[in-house]
């Protein structure tokens, strides 16, 4: 069936293009900020293709259009993507072309590639520079198109500012600012372009709620020994913040005036940059000035290693949070063929029980449950026109999180809801297993993830099967669910940033099996990494668990698990036990104590 409403949009952007000269027109999933997740006023992407997923790029010429995106998104994009022309490009898989392959093959000498270099990252528009050069491609990025286009378009974001009270943050803003002063000096620049946003969240000690799920405010920052300059919207900022910033000699300048200050510095200066992350435009008008410093934002590393208090108070909600999760399960199970629960009734359920925690400030993401076949979309969201009906049958995967005062949160469980066919019950149990061993996990400091992601995927790997995404992330505090540097991949690719996993990083450890048209599995873990034993070998290290919700021991199959990975399962869940149930009333402690096989009845019969 035609979508005639995007074809619609795309024939309109092709005579934009035709009217400013340019020939490929790239929409990228960004903000001014190169955002993973973005403001409603960003999503062009979304409105001139229909995907909704969290990552992708767009790109039209007069005879076709393409969306280039990742393994999480191909069952969801071939959906979304059906009637509107746009043929799907499945990244990293085999025989696909990158972006930058398709331009350097269909493009032809002296075109023109266009862009709004303000959500282009430095990084690949300075990649197109490049490889294109020899075609004597033209880049057009002074233009967003949609602008004439997208008539009813989202508001900018200008959301409230608050100030993050520094016994929750563990460090003031000064402590921050005097070490990311120590990294620039070691870079031997003079000055550091700050434009991630959570990165400046967390340096300033601030929050916003520009994006939704995520606390952070339109912003960039500007760093000398003798300056501190925060350039945001002035309309959000209360009596109390801007009291906050004058007491901290924060320096503070309209959003939209940072390209007028980037294009007054002096030319002998040494500005810091990260290109990943910079826009392009930004970086334009910075390098008309200066040579930059191309480095990654030390802030990164920095906001990655959490402190004490951090730890602690995520310690604390990840118990609370991991209690609203486990309460939900009891709910689902007890109720499930009683009444009718909905994909979408059940997300609402999880929400009102994290809700009841005081600490709880929203979710952290919007609640991702899919039940049976709607579970092979790792990143399925239902809606009010398209959701299922929970039954008495089959698996319900919820991969959700809390935004607290005290932490961020990310956890998933896939939930047994009646009879299950035997080939569901070993992908379960292999994925438990692949998740748990990861848990267990000891290893010497120098490992990336790259070195350790082969313990959660291997008893996936045993049985033929695979899944297309990383394993793990970072998650931050208070602050974006998905954060770097660390995280858990096994595949090489030439010039992917790498990770040494440190004391204090928190990571994600979630391993899956995704079959369309079937089934999704996916059990997820927060883990902190912890220094273990030094001796003359080096220092060892392993991870502490965050997070303590049960696995579902009804699709647990113990004949393709190993001895030893069964006494993992087996420790998990008796702490699983000890450590919720003082906080549960009689009849979900003896819930829990059955959920869990505490009690001694441990493994299921075959």
């Amino acid at each position: 069936m035609e979508n005639t409403v995007i074809q619609g949009r795309l024939a309109a952007l092709r005579k934009a293009m035709k009217e400013a000269g340019i020939d490929y027109y790239m929409i990228p999933t960004a903000d001014f900020h190169n955002s993973e997740y973005v403001n409603d006023y960003f999503k062009v992407r979304e409105y001139f293709c229909g995907f909704t997923g969290s990552n992708g790029t767009l790109v039209v010429w007069q005879e076709g259009a393409g969306l280039w995106t990742d393994g999480r998104y191909f069952i969801q994009a071939e959906r979304e993507l059906s009637g509107t022309t746009v043929e799907l490009f499945r990244m990293r898989e085999e025989g696909v072309p990158t972006i930058t392959e398709f331009l350097q093959k269909n493009m032809q000498k002296s075109q023109t590639l266009g862009f709004d270099g303000r959500v282009i990252s430095a990084q690949t528009g300075k990649e197109y520079e490049e490889k294109l050069a020899d075609k004597q491609i033209s880049i057009a990025y002074a233009k967003d198109l949609a602008e004439d286009i997208w008539t009813d378009r989202p508001a900018f974001p200008a959301g409230k500012v608050t100030v993050l009270d520094e016994q929750v943050a563990g460090r003031s803003f000064e402590e921050k600012r005097g070490d990311v002063m120590e990294k620039l000096e070691k870079e031997n620049a003079d000055a550091f372009l700050l434009t991630k946003l959570d990165d400046l969240m967390w340096l300033f000690n601030i929050r916003g709620c520009d994006v939704e799920c995520n606390p952070v405010a339109m912003s960039y920052g500007y760093l000398t020994k003798e300056r501190s300059v925060l350039f945001i919207q002035k309309s959000v900022l209360d009596d109390g913040v801007r009291a906050y910033l004058d007491k901290k000699g924060i320096e503070v300048e309209g959003y939209e005036d940072v390209v007028e200050f980037l294009g007054g510095l002096s030319p002998k200066g040494k500005t810091l940059v990260d290109v990943r992350h910079c826009s392009y435009a930004l970086y334009k008008t910075l390098a008309q000035k200066q040579k930059p410093v191309e480095k990654k934002n030390p802030t990164e590393l920095l906001k990655a290693i959490k402190n004490p208090v951090e730890l602690a108070n995520m310690e604390k909600m990840y118990l609370k949070d991991s209690l609203a999760l486990t309460r939900f399960i009891y709910w689902l199970k007890k109720n499930i063929g009683k009444k009718e629960i909905t994909e979408i009734t059940a997300a609402d359920k999880l929400e009102e029980l994290r809700r009841e925690i005081p600490e709880c400030l929203g979710l952290s993401f919007p609640t991702i449950g899919g039940y049976k076949a709607n579970a092979a979309m790792m990143h399925y969201e239902a809606t009010p026109e398209n959701f299922a009906v929970l039954k008495p049958e089959g698996l319900f995967l919820v991969d959700s999180g809390g935004q607290y005062l005290g932490a961020t949160t990310d956890v998933t469980r896939t939930i047994v809801l009646g009879p299950v066919s035997d080939e569901i019950r070993q992908h379960y149990t292999v994925v438990a297993a692949g998740m748990l061993q990861m848990t267990n996990a000891r290893w010497l400091h120098g490992c990336t993830g790259r070195n350790l992601d082969i313990l959660a995927r291997q008893p996936v790997w045993n049985i033929g099967m695979d899944y297309k995404c990383g394993t793990g992330h970072g998650v931050g505090y208070i602050l974006n669910v998905h954060e770097g540097p660390q995280g858990l991949s096994w595949q090489y690719a030439e010039g992917r940033p790498e990770a040494v996993i440190e004391e204090g990083m928190d990571i994600t450890n979630e391993p899956g099996i995704y079959v369309e048209g079937s089934h999704g599995i996916r059990i997820e873990n927060v883990m902190v990494a912890k220094n273990d034993v030094k001796n003359e070998y080096g220092q060892f290290m392993h991870f502490e668990t965050l997070t303590w919700v049960p696995i579902d021991m009804e699709a647990i199959d113990e004949k393709y698990m190993t001895e030893t990975q069964r006494a993992y399962l087996y420790k998990y869940q008796r702490e699983v036990y000890e450590k919720l149930s003082p906080y549960m009333d009689d009849e979900e402690k003896a819930w829990l104590l059955r959920e869990t096989r505490a009690d001694g009845t441990f493994f299921l019969k075959n």
